[in-house]
């Protein structure tokens, strides 16, 4: 997903005081695990599904980490579970534009290659609807597959299933609850009607909000129509250059150090805390992290060093200026110019609003920043 970042200092060395799992689930796993979560190593207990027979073969023949394991399988909810009839018919989508898109276009001018191509081609193109799956009428409840294997307790669940997601989404209503989880990336469509089972942002984003989770991160995916297609981003037919936004990844976290999360936050032990920090500091966000330790630095205080960790994070974020934490938070208390674009030229203090109105400190500040003697 385009949302997670490369392995940071910060992760790493939460992942090098703790002793038990950071358990993952990825439901769309085609081309395997994301790689920032392998800074695990030994603790990585990951379970990634997907239908697609050949590439689950192949990522399981490559896999080097005990503790992933790759299943070819659809995911589903139960059998008398309402939306389990939606599944089954396909119908995740209302007023979608896909027809009339310039990579639908492509995909028709290639059609006699992509008939040719072997099944991993197929699978780069994102074209697994031609290649050998598992039944689809015998999807995993992931539940009951989870509870056979003794599993507990979730870290982190992601979902990009090209059509079943929110539907997917759904059926792990209790398990988020239960089983403790901190974080979930899911695919999202940005097109899409009013109802409510539709697999639509809006709906997405209603059901992660009333199941306790806040939304972090959005990315967004433009995708031209073929009449006037844009250059694509990518050596495959895929999202290109200008176009309206179709898809995008969405992040939700719990936002533990939230008053209204307080009663949550205190059931859970300081290890699961500690996770959640790592989280956001694999997703760009050392500001929540930090956020995170200093909260709930009472619990944490026996399990890592807090001025360190803060430390740490300071240098993810590629903050300049300060040696460590402590100097960094000093010189933002002082409003230092340091936290201002070109230094002071574009800090305006109240002083500096007493003795100018304001027309006058605009045009000081675009004398300042624009080009030209």
């Amino acid at each position: 997903m385009e949302i997670i970042r490369p392995t940071t200092l910060f992760l790493e060395y939460v992942a090098g005081v703790l002793s038990g799992n950071f358990t993952l689930v990825d439901i769309g796993c085609s081309g395997g695990i994301d790689p920032t979560w392998r800074a695990w190593g030994s603790h990585l207990r990951a379970f990634g599904f997907d239908p697609n027979l050949a590439e689950i073969g192949r990522l399981t023949a490559a896999e080097s980490l005990p503790g992933v394991k790759y299943i070819a399988a659809f995911i589903g909810p139960r059998p008398d579970d309402p939306s389990r009839a939606q599944m089954r018919s396909g119908t995740y989508w209302e007023r979608n534009p896909w027809s009339r898109l310039s990579v639908m276009h492509t995909l028709e001018i290639r059609a006699k290659e992509i008939s040719k191509a072997t099944e991993q081609e197929k699978t780069m193109l994102n074209q697994w609807d031609k290649v050998a799956t598992s039944d689809p009428s015998k999807p995993i409840v992931l539940g009951e597959f989870l509870r056979e294997r003794q599993v507990d307790d979730i870290d982190f669940i992601k979902i990009d299933v090209d059509g079943a997601d929110f539907v997917i989404l759904r059926s792990l209503e209790a398990m988020l609850s239960d089983m403790r989880v901190l974080g979930v990336a899911i695919e999202v469509n940005f097109f899409g009607s009013h109802r409510g089972d539709t697999n639509t942002f809006h709906n997405i984003d209603r059901f992660m909000k009333g199941a306790g989770f806040e939304l972090f991160d959005l990315s967004t995916r433009r995708y031209s129509v073929a009449a006037l297609p844009a250059p694509y981003a990518f050596t495959v037919p895929a999202q290109t250059a200008f176009g309206r936004i179709l898809q995008g990844d969405a992040l939700y976290l719990r936002d533990a150090a939230a008053p209204e999360q307080n009663t949550w936050a205190v059931s859970l032990k300081r290890e699961k805390l500690i996770k959640l920090a790592g989280l956001f500091s694999v997703f760009g966000l050392p500001d929540c992290a930090a956020e995170i330790i200093i909260h709930f630095r009472s619990q944490m205080a026996n399990l890592i060093n807090v001025s360190r960790a803060l430390d740490i994070l300071l240098s993810d974020a590629n903050s300049k200026g300060a040696p460590n934490y402590s100097q960094y938070m000093h010189e933002f208390e002082r409003d230092a110019a340091s936290f201002y674009p070109e230094r002071s030229a574009l800090r305006t203090s109240v002083r500096a609003l007493r003795k100018k109105n304001f027309s006058e400190i605009i045009r000081a500040v675009v004398r300042r920043v624009s080009p030209g003697p």
